[in-house]
């Protein structure tokens, strides 16, 4: 009897742990296709993207247990959620149940006992949306919009479900907890005028202050007020589906103006500048919690789309408001894993940063021998020209998960790759979100296929605002924090280390202060064989680091034009070596560029990423002109 009583134990405990490691599917794109001026619509694909997205975040803390359907690519038929489980449903993931959960209802049934309870946000607040993407990850809640109207995704779970509200950002009757007027709710403060402010500084007081969240994580993606304007790009940029990675690590969520100069477009009745400083509030509280040892990890990117640019009725341009926020995150060792418009929704983040990665992924760097053996090289050791220039291609940009989760199937798989050198430039800092892909990348990679960091390293931020500076008030002065640049370095250093990393493909300095000796001294120790600087002489040599100007961009659709532009712009360079930056294109765009600039001018060599910057470093210490900068600040489009 007892041997039974064992047997029979040992096989529940058998199932309960293979049940625990099954995998549960849920398809999300019923909320794709839908019609964007019909405001229920819109609503229900808000409210069940959030709900599975908070469910997911927390069920997938521990290990891979829930995965989505939900992003369609752009380029080809393919389903990008599909294409990434495809390709480890048989590897890493074999053995596993995988299980299709067909209704909201049912799913949320499935993970119950995964969950306390729901957080319940204010509509007409829209920033207590991702106030509860903050409280779900801390709490273990679903982030839920108040809405008693039938069938809604509130009363599926209040109600059907009897899932207690755990956390009012609402009052019970509908009216609006943060009202922008008197104290603000449960702090000692007194609202900035803004009800959305208030929120945040609720959040802060709560959450941030009390070391409730982990402050090395944050999100940076709009709130609900993407429901008023759901067509103005891609319809799968509410980009919800991204917050499950950061609601897993317990990190904290804002959408907030850099400007401090007007109101927030979306908040126009606030005093001038008041999304601003709470932002800064909630970047120096987060520093405090990290005690400014830590750099601080931040998804997304300023929703430009729909709000505070010229697009939104804003003074502002694009591109200046990515700068000014990139300036102010610095300052408080803050870096972005930008996922920007345009493939900027990503799924499943919580899921795959479990995959198991290699220790390390070295990288070959080229020899002298080497160099002589392939005519480059004389035999005193100096550049052999021949009469050619040499070129380069940043290909990028790679500097967010969203970006390589979406574009992997329509450029790294393209049918030409590797059948000339190109440098992709992928920030090691995807690992956290996409480290499958980055192993793809890297187990099919050929002889033609090199890696070096995109901007501006491991994350992107302005180096220079992370040294503090009494004399140079451009640099750390919002803060006027101590300085961070020994942070930087050894955060980059464990990431160039893991990847075989010694190139920064680019450095965007926006509206920072070029990089100067401290930064170059920073780079020199992860970064060693090259830089490419924004702000800077065209040519520099920082003790053995080889230091270049970053120079066009050329990203024309006709390869012929592409190859017209670099041709000419090669002829007007003063030094022979060319470095050119192209976003999303194919390797046989790269491939037709490259044999029509052949065609006009078969002097000009394309090189792989080690021979080139060290062919460049060999003739910098040959050509003390160009190693000291004298050729100066060339023009170029930045």
């Amino acid at each position: 009897m007892k041997n039974i009583i064992l047997i029979l134990a040992l096989f529940i405990n058998a199932c309960a742990f293979s049940e625990k490691n099954d995998i549960y599917i849920y398809d999300l794109t019923y909320t794709l296709g839908i019609d964007l001026k019909d405001a229920k619509q819109v609503n229900n694909t808000w409210d069940h993207c959030h709900v599975v997205s908070s469910l997911q975040g927390i069920v997938n803390r521990d290990q891979p247990r829930l995965y989505l359907r939900y992003i369609n690519s752009q380029d080809t038929n393919v389903n990008i959620d599909d294409f990434w489980l495809d390709k480890y449903k048989n590897q890493w993931l074999c053995g596993r149940n995988i299980t299709k959960i067909s209704s909201l209802k049912k799913l949320v049934e499935k993970f119950r006992d995964s969950i306390n309870g729901v957080v319940v946000y204010d509509p007409n607040v829209p920033a207590t949306s991702n106030v509860a993407s903050t409280v779900a990850g801390v709490k273990n809640l679903i982030a839920v919009r108040f809405d008693k109207s039938p069938k809604s995704a509130f009363n599926i779970l209040t109600l059907e479900l009897d899932l207690p509200v755990k956390v009012w950002l609402v009052n019970p009757d509908g009216g609006s907890k943060f009202t922008g007027g008197g104290l603000i709710p449960d702090t000692n403060r007194y609202s900035t005028g803004s009800a959305k402010c208030d929120a945040y500084l609720w959040m802060k007081a709560n959450y941030i202050d009390k070391g409730l969240c982990d402050c090395t994580n944050a999100g940076y993606y709009i709130d609900y007020y993407w429901t008023k304007h759901p067509a103005a790009v891609i319809e799968n940029h509410h980009t919800l589906t991204n917050h499950d990675y950061f609601i897993s690590q317990k990190g904290f969520f804002f959408d907030l103006s850099p400007w401090a100069d007007e109101p927030a477009t979306d908040d126009p009745t606030q005093r001038p500048g008041t999304d601003r400083n709470v932002l800064e509030e909630l970047l120096l509280s987060a520093y405090r919690q990290t005690e400014g040892k830590k750099m601080i990890h931040i998804g997304g990117f300023p929703p430009w789309a729909f709000k505070y640019t010229a697009h939104a009725g804003s003074r502002h341009g694009d591109v200046d408001s990515e700068w000014e926020y990139t300036a102010i995150i610095s300052t408080y060792n803050g870096f972005q894993d930008a996922d920007a418009i345009g493939y900027g929704a990503m799924a499943n983040a919580s899921f795959w940063q479990h995959f198991p990665l290699k220790d390390q992924y070295p990288q070959q760097w080229v020899t002298h021998e080497e160099l002589r053996k392939r005519g480059y090289l004389t035999e005193d050791g100096k550049v052999d020209f021949q009469g050619r220039d040499f070129l380069i291609f940043y290909v990028g940009d790679y500097d967010c998960a969203a970006w390589v989760y979406q574009k992997t199937p329509a450029i790294w798989d393209d049918p030409n790759r590797g059948k000339i050198p190109l440098m992709w430039c992928v920030s090691p800092i995807i690992e956290k979100r996409a480290p499958m892909a980055m192993d793809y990348m890297r187990r099919t990679a050929t002889p033609n296929d090199y890696f070096a960091a995109s901007d501006n390293g491991a994350g992107y931020l302005n180096p220079s605002m992370l040294q503090y500076s009494q004399h140079h008030s451009n640099l750390r002065s919002l803060s006027n924090l101590p300085g961070g640049l020994t942070i930087w370095q050894e955060h980059c250093d464990k990431y160039y280390k893991k990847w075989g990393l010694t190139i920064t493909g680019f450095v965007i300095d926006g509206f920072a202060g070029g990089m100067g000796k401290k930064e170059l001294d920073c780079y020199e120790k992860f970064s060693p064989n090259g830089v490419v600087w924004q702000k800077g002489a065209i040519s520099y040599l920082h003790n053995n680091l080889p230091v270049l100007r970053s120079d066009w961009d050329i990203n024309d659709k006709d390869p012929i034009e592409a190859a017209k532009k670099v041709v000419k712009r090669v002829n007007k360079h003063p030094i022979p070596f060319h470095w050119f930056r192209n976003i999303l294109q194919t390797p046989s765009w790269y491939v037709e560029v490259n044999e029509n600039i052949k065609k006009i001018n078969p002097q000009i060599k394309l090189l792989d990423a080690p021979t080139f910057f060290e062919l460049y470093r060999i003739y910098l210490k040959n050509n003390p002109d160009a190693a000291n900068g004298k050729y100066g600040y060339f023009e170029s489009l930045w």
